[in-house]
């Protein structure tokens, strides 16, 4: 079986993901529709090793990958949001986010690097 089922939808040059801009303290990398190269927003670069986009003409056009967990981002977000609310009583700002990633013991710290353990790997 392969590292990677899906295409990485990171912009990359000589294997490394480009693009990276500081937004509140925090590292982004675009990300673009693995189908038709459609601009997909921001994601944090931190722990990034592989990201998959399809945007939502592609998905409306061609579906979901087969095998696959399909969550419109603006239930994702939500969903983040909701849970943040609930844990701290208000929305993190981009610098608590990042306070919170630097702490190795924060709930968000380790959701990150078990996130991290189950991302494929990218084919660079």
């Amino acid at each position: 079986m392969p590292d990677q089922i899906l295409p990485d939808s990171r912009l990359h040059s000589n294997g490394t993901p480009v693009g990276s801009k500081l937004i509140g303290g925090v590292n982004y990398i675009p990300i673009f529709c693995a189908n038709c190269g459609a601009d997909g927003g921001w994601v944090p670069e931190v722990n990034m090793t592989f990201a998959f986009y399809l945007c939502n003409s592609c998905h409306e056009r061609h579906g979901a990958p087969a095998n696959t967990l399909v969550i419109p981002d603006r239930i994702f977000w939500q969903k983040v949001k909701e849970a943040q609310i609930e844990r701290y009583g208000h929305e993190l700002s981009a610098r608590e986010v990042r306070a919170q990633l630097d702490d190795p013991n924060s709930l968000m710290s380790l959701l990150a690097r078990s996130r991290a353990s189950m991302t494929p790997r990218g084919s660079t």
